[in-house]
């Protein structure tokens, strides 16, 4: 409550006094889930709220709510994902949708800024200098909203004030245990999206050539460095590709060198390198994984000229079938996976998982080491709120949140369906359509999850088996819906063994990792190439000389700002059963 408002009850309540010779007073202080109580201007005290109306009890949630008196803006990043021959994502079916449903019920203008999803940080860096910022800033990856938040771009909020807006949501983020991933520094800045199967996720998929492995001997992936080091030299030798049979390209800070971990792990090594968000070249397994990408690159097996590979390249090379193995994520169109079999109409195609004994068991070969696995943190998007933005444009935003949480609304931005409540599902989990009629623009932008990522990652369905069908590929040669789910119990497996661990959480921002991660980046991938060309017999010393340079570059500070913070406490730790 502001000073000047309470000075007037103050005397007010005196005169009061003096008047009928009767104290009377009011007022509770407000138990508060997060770190600092703000003005949000939904309520405060059950006094003023927002849209200029007084009242002495608000019901939570959409109940409680009122259109603004005076209309209210709020932008919403979106990524951008440069697909080809589709509307533009600020600017189509689902804006519209949005719009209609819920922002002209309450007064709202809902825009959109686009995100160029390969240069996320950029495009935020030049909006927070231009004081553009959007008033939800959102992001996967932790550390980029910390350092948003370190960097004054966004505002801190009061989990209490969000409740009563959007309890629906926050309800989910208890459920899921995402509470403590909410602040940092003591201070709340963030709520969080939901991420179903996050240790175990099955969405992304590795696809090999089996056609190729059958005519040179194998009848199985190979599941280890040996075998594979022998089918690839085969493969090669039979004239089965003109270039290198693997894709290799620059790394990114995500090198995670997992397999060559020490297993169980040392918590204070996981705690220091393990992420990614900046490469730990220093790091022992890392330095075990660019040996092996060095053995393949003079064996001729991946490709030469690496440093001017991408995606696209790697792509197209797959398709014209010139490359051993291709992965991306799932859907029940895969455009890629499509325009594969078209040109190659007799290939065969295998997801590497495991073997399985004579009994069924799953068996791993572990000797090149355990097959670990990074896990995809619980939450989905970590969502904060812009500090130029107004209290009017805040609780728009947290309304904006708990009004695409609802079922009815989630289920059509979900299907694509306005008003349609399935009761019929077809075999692969997708809702019967019986009349298509004036359905060809309401599937015009047909890939919506970057709106409602903003409560949850991915849709799911009442069994794993169900959801994995519903994204299985469909209409190709090959069905891999069994394999991928096998795939999900073999990670389900390993997820139980301890194998698959998240990365460390910090809930202190890491300045050093902010000052240093662009330019370590670039530094890393300048090495990675000088490492993996570099003769065999000069490989050690070299990696000494250029993890002397890295650390002296910043990673030094990194490791100890991430230690001091793990050892104050101020971090996650791994499951009990991935730690020494």
């Amino acid at each position: 409550m502001h000073e000047a408002k309470w000075l007037r009850i103050f005397s007010l309540a005196l005169t009061v006094i003096l008047i009928v010779g009767t104290l009377a007073a009011c007022g509770t202080k407000q138990k508060d889930t997060g770190t600092t109580t703000q003005n949000t201007g939904t309520t405060e005290n059950s006094g003023k709220q927002q849209g200029g109306e007084t009242t002495t009890e608000t019901k939570a949630g959409m109940e409680g709510w009122k259109p603004f008196e005076k209309n209210v803006t709020i932008k919403i990043p979106v990524y951008d994902r440069g697909v080809e021959g589709l509307p533009p994502v600020d600017n189509n079916y689902w804006t519209k949708w949005i719009q209609q449903n819920f922002g002209d019920k309450y007064n709202i203008t809902v825009t959109f800024e686009p995100i160029p999803r390969n240069d996320v940080m950029t495009k935020y860096a030049l909006l927070i200098a231009a004081k553009e910022t959007p008033t939800i800033l959102m992001e996967y990856d932790y550390p980029k909203v910390s350092q948003w938040a370190s960097e004054g771009a966004m505002r801190e909020i009061s989990l209490d004030e969000f409740a009563k807006v959007a309890p629906t949501y926050y309800q989910a983020m208890v459920d899921n245990d995402l509470l403590q991933y909410t602040s940092i520094g003591g201070k709340t800045y963030f709520v969080c999206a939901v991420r179903p199967y996050a240790a175990t996720e099955y969405k992304w998929v590795n696809f090999y050539r089996m056609d190729w492995l059958r005519k040179v001997g194998y009848d199985h992936v190979p599941t280890n460095i040996e075998e594979e080091i022998d089918a690839l030299t085969k493969i090669k030798e039979a004239g089965l590709t003109d270039i290198e049979p693997m894709s290799l390209k620059l790394p990114t800070a995500n090198y995670q060198a997992n397999l060559f971990r020490e297993f169980p792990l040392d918590e204070k090594e996981w705690a220091m390198h393990a992420g990614i968000d900046v490469a730990a070249l220093p790091w022992e397994p890392v330095k075990k994984a660019i040996k092996k990408d060095n053995l393949y690159w003079h064996l001729g097996l991946v490709t030469k000229e690496f440093e001017l590979n991408d995606d696209a390249t790697e792509r197209a090379n797959f398709i014209a079938g010139k490359l051993y193995s291709y992965g991306g994520y799932m859907a029940s169109y895969v455009d890629w996976l499509d325009a594969f079999y078209k040109n190659n109409p007799d290939a065969e195609l295998a997801i590497g998982t495991v073997l399985y004994d004579d009994k069924g068991n799953i068996t791993f070969d572990i000797t090149d080491g355990i097959p670990s696995e990074r896990s995809n943190t619980p939450f989905g998007m970590v969502i904060g709120f812009s500090s130029i933005a107004s209290d009017d444009q805040l609780k728009a935003a947290w309304m904006y949140l708990e009004w695409m949480k609802q079922d009815d609304v989630l289920h059509t931005m979900q299907y694509g369906i306005e008003g349609i409540h399935y009761t019929e599902y077809d075999e692969y989990g997708y809702p019967v359509l019986k009349d298509m009629t004036g359905m060809e623009e309401r599937l015009g932008y047909n890939d919506n999850k970057d709106y409602w990522c903003v409560v949850v990652e991915s849709k799911e369905r009442d069994t794993i088996e169900d959801s994995i069908a519903a994204i299985a590929p469909k209409n190709l040669p090959q069905d891999f819906t069994q394999d991928m789910i096998d795939m999900y119990y073999v990670k389900a497996e390993k997820y139980e063994r301890g194998w698959i661990y998240p990365d460390p959480i910090f809930t202190v921002t890491i300045e050093s990792m902010n000052e240093y991660r662009a330019s370590l980046l670039s530094l890393f991938q300048e090495f990675y190439t000088k490492l993996v060309k570099c003769d065999p017999d000069e490989f050690d010393a070299l990696y000494e000389e250029l993890s002397k340079q890295y650390l002296e570059a910043g990673y030094q500070e990194i490791m100890d700002e991430k230690l001091a913070a793990y050892e104050a406490g101020n971090s996650t730790r791994l499951p009990e059963k991935s730690r020494k």
